[in-house]
């Protein structure tokens, strides 16, 4: 109890909200606090320990690791704070969305890289105004190349990911409007299907169907990226299976072409390499397999981009 009263009071004095003001006042029940104190306050109810080892993709799995341990300390904590402190109002938001998003598993993780300075799939990104700008929407597949796709287009793209490991159909549609945001979007990259593996057939349709329109209400180009394979021993934590894998693609195939949506096919891509490219008994992969994604992504993202500039460029139908 003494740690974890230590680790309230770190995350209450030493959150930029209260470095900055002096002060800060919460009314009974939590009311007034920002989304980004309450969601460490959550987390700091976590026990001290050692990170889970594997990656939730279903609520009851995500609900099992909360009661696990985080391995946030309150030096940690303090650490934390103090590179909030110095952030730009924009990086702060960015940080404040990720906190009140990312969940007691993965904001642990990605307090911890921060804190050993390494660079996230979550990382704030300052737009270049003159470049287009890209949301990558996903499950943790996603996450694993969002960083090879910013490599890939850098100096040509503003890559953004959605501030979460965007889970099923059903988080999407509570989620969509965080996600994004109130910027214009040129081009948005989606998925979701090892989440709903289990989600009913024709439930998974018509959320598919209802989220597609909201991504093409923004005016922003749409791609689909096919859902990767199951591990070939069929052997994962997560129990997904070849069967399910080829219910959800064939599910969102018909969706996509049925609106003309553009496919990136990291099923095909993946399937004959899986034995080279993916973890042993597990959805997801090694850098080799998430590099070779992101490749792929993002030359579909450039080929989109330049296909709508020379569409822009073309000369009118009975103009020279």
């Amino acid at each position: 109890m003494k740690q974890l009263a230590s680790i309230l009071t770190a995350l209450i004095l030493a959150h930029p909200m209260v470095v900055r003001a002096g002060e800060f006042n919460v009314a009974p029940g939590g009311q007034g606090m920002s989304p980004g104190i309450s969601s460490m306050l959550l987390l700091a109810g976590t026990v001290l320990g050692a990170p889970p080892a594997g990656e939730p993709t279903n609520a009851k799995e995500a609900a099992l690791q909360q009661k696990k341990s985080s391995g946030v300390t309150p030096q940690l904590l303090e650490r934390e704070a103090k590179r909030k402190a110095v952030m730009t109002p924009e990086q702060l938001a960015w940080e404040e969305t990720l906190e009140a998003n990312l969940g007691s598993f993965y904001l642990p993780l990605y307090y911890k890289d921060k804190d050993a300075g390494r660079e996230t799939a979550w990382d704030y990104v300052k737009d270049d105004p003159a470049l287009p700008r890209l949301l990558i929407i996903g499950d943790s597949i996603s996450r694993g190349y969002t960083q090879a796709v910013r490599k890939k287009l850098a100096g040509k793209v503003n890559v953004h990911r959605a501030p979460a490991n965007c889970g099923p159909t059903a988080t999407g549609l509570k989620k969509f409007d965080v996600w994004l945001g109130t910027r214009k979007w040129d081009v948005i990259t989606w998925n979701f299907g090892i989440h709903d593996r289990k989600t009913a057939p024709a439930t998974y349709k018509k959320n598919l169907g209802t989220l597609l329109k909201q991504l093409q209400a923004t005016g922003a180009k749409v791609i689909w990226v096919r859902t990767t394979p199951a591990p070939p021993s069929g052997k994962n934590a997560e129990e997904f299976s070849d069967a399910q894998c080829d219910q959800v693609n064939l599910i969102a195939d018909e969706v996509m072409q049925a609106n003309h949506i553009q496919e990136v096919d990291l099923h095909a891509l993946l399937k004959p390499k899986l034995a080279e490219v993916q973890l042993p008994n597990n959805v997801h992969f090694k850098d080799e397999g998430y590099n070779l994604m992101g490749e792929v992504v993002a030359k579909a993202v450039h080929g989109t981009l330049k296909s709508q500039k020379s569409d822009v460029n073309a000369p009118r139908a009975g103009k020279e």
